[in-house]
């Protein structure tokens, strides 16, 4: 709570002490072209201490964040204009102007940079793998990207004919124009090497942009990232994986038939209603991967129903058969595939299984198949096969060895890529459940079968019990209060099915990635982003709810100074350098404003009257007045709807 505390007086200095170099920058120059500076503020306010240096009354106020610089001249007094009050603002050459209302802005510019040098200079910062890779870590199987073929694991290395570096570019660009983004890249095969070409576009939908079109393509594609293991200080008690012979520093690789790529995609895999079996056609041996189904959605006949009530009382397993688990296939008693069957997929709909085209794991059974294994545990039966099929076990590859050290980002991806050898992970895996398993080569290694549970067979501390409970409350309260039938129906269910997902208890770190581009690069990349973003709000794709006010930016500072120093010089540089491009705007309350009237006095040769300009900049002032009130409102709110 402290250092929460001590956090957000850093992030609210750190934001003060930008205003308070960008109005210095004021003052030197003002003085300088012989400009007379009443005031100078540090903080806003009353002031608590005053004393007078120069002719300059120099003051501190209670609130010390920021501060301001007021120069003779910029205000009325009396009957005179603006330009007849000697050695004024608007008294002196509009050069002169200018260059007093530019250097504000260029000190925050220059400040930035600056930062990134520093950042440069010590080595850079410290980033999840995830952050800078250009592969896929898992793609929605419902989504229309995931039926042109692209999958976990594929490359993606243009994004509108441009070079991909990173998701954060296909993020920024569907958030920030206003067109849908397209991507290319490469669909790989980890075993043989080979490659092809792929080209997505994704699908346009008229009412969504801005935020709206981020959350649509990041619910259907996510980051690629290391799965490392580390021991927790407190390990997971009761997790599935304490007897699993999984050791601190390995990374899982593979998972019941999957390479595995991301967290997201080990969750959606452990959870996908499938089994893994060994089985042997001719003499042939490999894996196939199954729905496991519940018999009560499988269609079957009075026969094979009798069939698997005599199975139920051999393996002694209790209940009603209807409400086990069986695969969409007939067996005969020798575990020998007969057919398959007909069952209810997840949207009630009645289906048999069928091909995939890039996942030859995921092909059907054929007639004459015998089942050796189910989920690497051997079989003789087809008792076998049911009783084990009440239990979910999860088949995990690891490889071994030191993969905490940080890597250099533009090394990332070609790393990974190579890191492992997917060749023997191929071999490894290809034995399980046969007569000659390799547990282990080189670094890889398998592990000992896991059953994983739910979340609420751990026994969780009551604590963190109750704050779940709390939290699926809301949720359902949130649910009930929506008005769209079809939208409530479907959160309700998947809220249920989040519920019902089951977990390893494992805690699980992506890799570090030592980001260190030059400081001309990061500058040039902030300046883009800021530019891009003024654009889309001027053009209205992008709504101005979306950004963050005063509070929003103590909050982001506030954040970066918990992750550490290093994360807090890059933050402050980058709101550096979004207020010296702000006050470079064209408008008449800001520096640019200002720059514009001395603009226009210098091809006419005629200053501005006061009147003029007092009908050009009020309106400017009650409008920013109003954003911002309107930015700090959806500051707190967002705040507020972490607690409530």
């Amino acid at each position: 709570m402290a250092f929460s505390f001590l956090h957000i007086l850093l992030a609210a200095f750190g934001l003060g002490f930008l205003i308070f170099i960008h109005e210095l920058g004021h003052y030197w120059m003002a003085r300088r072209v012989g400009m007379t500076v009443e005031v100078f503020s540090i903080g806003f306010g009353k002031p608590f201490y005053v004393w007078e240096h120069q002719g300059v009354k120099w003051q501190f106020c209670w609130l010390p964040f920021g501060g301001y610089v007021r120069i003779a001249g910029m205000e009325k007094k009396g009957n005179l204009e603006p330009h007849q009050i000697p050695d004024g603002f608007f008294g002196k050459k509009p050069w002169q102007r200018i260059k007093v209302a530019a250097i504000g802005p260029l000190v925050n510019l220059v400040f930035a940079f600056i930062l990134f040098c520093v950042l440069w200079l010590t080595g850079g910062r410290s980033k999840p793998f995830s952050e800078y890779t250009r592969f896929i870590g898992w793609v929605e199987p419902c989504s229309s990207i995931y039926n042109s073929g692209v999958r976990s694991g594929d490359e993606i290395t243009e994004l509108n004919h441009k070079p991909f570096h990173s998701f954060h570019d296909i993020l920024y660009a569907s958030m920030l124009d206003d067109v849908s983004p397209s991507v290319s890249g490469w669909k790989i095969d980890y075993v043989s090497g080979d490659k092809a070409p792929f080209d997505y576009a994704f699908p346009v939908e008229p009412k969504a942009k801005g935020v709206e079109r981020v959350g649509m393509i990041s619910s259907v594609l996510s980051p690629a990232e290391y799965l490392i293991y580390t021991t927790p200080p407190q390990k997971i008690l009761g997790s599935p994986m304490e007897a699993s012979g999984i050791q601190s520093g390995d990374r899982i690789v593979w998972v019941d038939g999957k390479n595995i790529f991301s967290k997201k995609e080990l969750i959606s895999t452990i959870n996908e209603p499938k089994t893994l079996l060994t089985v042997q056609r001719d003499q042939q041996v490999f894996l196939v991967r199954v729905p496991r189904i519940k018999i009560s959605d499988m269609r079957i006949n009075a026969g094979q129903k009798s069939e698997m009530d005599d199975w139920q009382h051999e393996a002694q397993i209790k209940g009603k058969v209807q409400d086990l688990f069986f695969i969409p296939y007939d067996l005969n008693g020798q575990a020998v595939v007969q057919q398959s069957l007909a069952f209810l997929n997840a949207d009630s709909r009645e289906e048999r299984p069928c091909s995939h085209d890039r996942s030859a794991i995921e092909n059907p059974l054929q007639a004459q198949d015998k089942i050796l294994a189910v989920d690497g545990i051997t079989v003789q039966s087809s008792v076998d096969i049911f009783k084990l099929l009440q239990t979910r076990h999860i088949s995990i590859i690891v490889k071994g060895g030191n993969q905490s050290q940080p890597i250099r980002w533009n090394d990332a991806n070609e790393q990974f890529a190579h890191d492992v050898d997917w060749k023997a992970v191929y071999k490894i895996a290809s034995s399980i459940g046969t007569s000659k398993p390799i547990p282990q080569l080189g670094e890889l290694r398998v592990l000992q079968p896991v059953e994983p549970k739910l979340m609420n067979d751990f026994p969780l501390p009551q604590e963190l019990r109750t704050r779940i409970t709390n939290e699926v409350s809301a949720q359902k309260k949130a649910i009930d209060e929506m008005e769209d039938p079809q939208a409530k129906a479907m959160a309700l269910r998947q809220l249920e099915d989040s519920q019902r997902k089951v977990m390893l208890g494992v805690n699980l770190q992506d890799r570090a990635v030592t980001y260190n581009p030059s400081p001309f690069r990061l500058f040039s990349n902030a300046f883009e982003e800021t530019w891009r973003t003024f654009a889309a709000l001027i053009t209205g794709y992008l709504s101005p709810k979306f950004l963050a006010g005063p509070v929003g930016m103590v909050q982001v500072m506030q954040y970066s100074w918990s992750v550490g120093v290093k994360e807090a010089i890059f933050w402050l540089a980058v709101i550096s350098l979004n207020l010296g491009v702000l006050n470079l705007l064209p408008i008449p309350v800001l520096d640019g404003g200002h720059i514009c009237f001395s603009l226009w006095e210098m091809i006419t040769g005629k200053p501005i009257k006061s009147k003029t300009m007092e009908r050009l900049i009020i309106p400017f002032v009650l409008v920013l007045i109003a954003l911002f009130v309107y930015l700090t409102f959806n500051d707190i709110s967002r705040l507020f709807s972490r607690f409530f």
